[in-house]
């Protein structure tokens, strides 16, 4: 069996067993769900180290660009006088998807490690967590866009019950906001999809394809093809490719968030339980900033070229008003929420710069804010965990109470600060690299967005610090009082062996880029010439 194949299934075999397991068993629940998700990591990693740099890639229209290909019939439909329909399972990664696969099997570990927080229905809840598992992974892997689309949808589901059925009191609501908003962007992503499929034919078979790779391929818009007669086609003024990639865009900017298409992400982190807000802003933010890359850009490069200027803007914006917004909560979850939102604008600045120093720090940036974000939710639910409140201003001095807890606080902190020696100051410093060379060589951004740009970087010190100093420092002082200060215990064994890797990983990304950068390089290189051609 393909090895993707296995990573992208285990989860489901493993869901298996929970489900036909007795409900006496449940406390063993825990234990197979983090074993499915170990096994996993062990998968990734092998995948990682015999991920092959420095072959002369051919191009990213070419399927010789991709690795551990495995390319089946799926499905077959005779459509009389209109041919033939076939549907391919078709996986396969690059540079661009081996650093995201390996950091979203890392961060299921970790939020398999939170899932033993979990008291109530435990074999609805472990089912649905691995169910969600498989589709972010098959998502990283998925070369068929009807293969992706389905993955992409299936992550939907587990993710509306577990935050409407294990979330806070508003779980109903940020439940159904979640769900609302990314089912708009993914109905209109469908009628693309298809559109692209009647526009693309595979030259080996003469069929319509799903296939992303053919959809990215030059020789099916050219002057003459199917592809170039529909993209003359005039919606609402704008042409139907220009059209194709706003909607394309619009439904990941959702994933990302991007202001203004964010305000689902605070509701949903508040409301859900502490491993399914480690899975939204490790894993699920990371679905749209990859599909944006792959798809949106990939796919209609010319488009993405014309509205660079917009994209970077839409970046720049999302990085000072996230800020902002975390700089005013009085929720630690709302704060580290918008901090993404922040964070993630950096992606979005590298992704419009179509440049390789940009494109390497958006994919560093999410790798890092993968790992940073999954270490700052777990500490938040730390304290929940223990007293169920979350308010900045309900806590001082818990340092002198909790001071390993503190102490892990304080490097989440400066490491998501883009302090340097950390990874996010990798990720930042290239997506900034990308914005103001972007200026120079292709005219794509004006110097003042990487200016700006650089402002919410001095914004996340002043959010993170005030955080700190607000709860941290002091002489103790509890809302709850000496219930609080009982509860308030230091981390146990198993929470410092989570936070251990995570806070290593951290540094190590910042001290050693070259575990990211030396598998992702060829691909991001091929893949800008590739945008340069169009």
């Amino acid at each position: 069996m393909n090895i993707l194949s296995l990573l992208i299934f285990i989860p489901v075999l493993f869901a298996l067993v929970i489900a036909v397991l007795p409900s006496a068993w449940r406390h063993s629940f825990k234990f197979i769900a983090l074993g499915a998700t170990l096994v996993q990591l062990g998968l990734a990693v092998w995948i990682y180290c015999n991920f092959k740099t420095g072959a002369a890639f051919a191009g990213v229209n070419h399927e010789e660009q991709f690795q551990f290909i495995q390319k089946l019939p799926w499905i077959n439909l005779d459509l009389g006088t209109l041919g033939k329909m076939q549907i391919d399972y078709f996986v396969g990664i690059d540079g661009l998807s081996i650093a995201l696969l390996v950091m979203s099997s890392a961060v299921l570990v970790v939020a398999a490690l939170a899932s033993w927080e979990i008291k109530s229905n435990l074999k609805g809840f472990f089912v649905l967590f691995l169910i969600l598992d498989m589709a972010v992974i098959g998502v990283f892997c998925a070369l068929d866009f009807f293969l992706f689309y389905i993955f992409y949808e299936l992550m939907l589901l587990p993710l509306y019950f577990l935050i409407g059925m294990w979330g806070g009191a508003r779980r109903e609501y940020a439940a159904i906001k979640f769900f609302l908003y990314t089912l708009f962007g993914s109905v209109f992503m469908l009628l693309v999809m298809i559109g692209l499929y009647l526009s693309v034919t595979d030259p080996a078979t003469g069929r319509h394809t799903f296939n992303m790779i053919q959809m990215m391929n030059p020789a099916n818009y050219q002057p003459g093809s199917v592809f170039a007669v529909v993209s003359q086609q005039s919606i609402l003024g704008f042409s139907a490719r220009s059209v194709g990639f706003i909607v394309l865009f619009i439904a990941f900017a959702i994933k990302v968030p991007l202001v203004p298409l964010h305000t689902w992400l605070p509701d949903a982190h508040v409301e859900a339980p502490t491993p399914v807000s480690i899975i939204l802003a490790g894993v699920l933010l990371k679905v749209g900033g990859y599909g944006i890359i792959r798809i949106a850009v990939g796919i209609f490069p010319e488009i993405a070229h014309t509205g660079a200027y917009w994209l970077g803007l839409l970046g720049v914006i999302s990085i000072i008003y996230g800020a902002l917004n975390a700089l005013s909560q009085h929720d630690l979850k709302r704060m580290i929420a918008y901090s993404s939102v922040s964070h993630m604008g950096f992606v979005l600045l590298g992704i419009a710069s179509m440049t390789t120093e940009g494109l390497s720090g958006a994919v560093m940036q999410m790798v890092s804010h993968g790992f940073l974000s999954t270490m700052l939710f777990f500490l938040a639910g730390v304290v929940y965990n223990r007293v169920h409140d979350r308010g900045i201003t309900h806590f001082r001095g818990l340092t002198t109470i909790m001071p390993k807890y503190a102490a892990f606080v304080i490097v989440a902190f400066f490491a998501s600060l883009g302090l340097p020696g950390f990874s996010a100051f990798i990720g930042e410093a290239f997506s900034l690299t990308g914005a103001f060379k972007s200026a120079s060589v292709n005219g794509n951004l004006p110097h003042w967005m990487a200016i700006c740009g650089s402002v919410g970087i001095l914004l996340s010190a002043a959010y993170f610090l005030w955080t700190l100093q607000r709860m941290f420092f002091g002489s103790l002082n509890l809302k709850g009082g000496s219930v609080w200060k009982s509860a308030l215990t230091d981390l146990n064994f198993r929470e410092k062996l989570t936070l251990m890797p995570l806070a290593f990983i951290a540094l190590i990304l910042g001290i050693m880029p070259s575990l990211v950068f030396d598998k992702i390089n060829e691909s991001v290189i091929t893949f800008i010439n590739f945008l340069q051609v169009k």
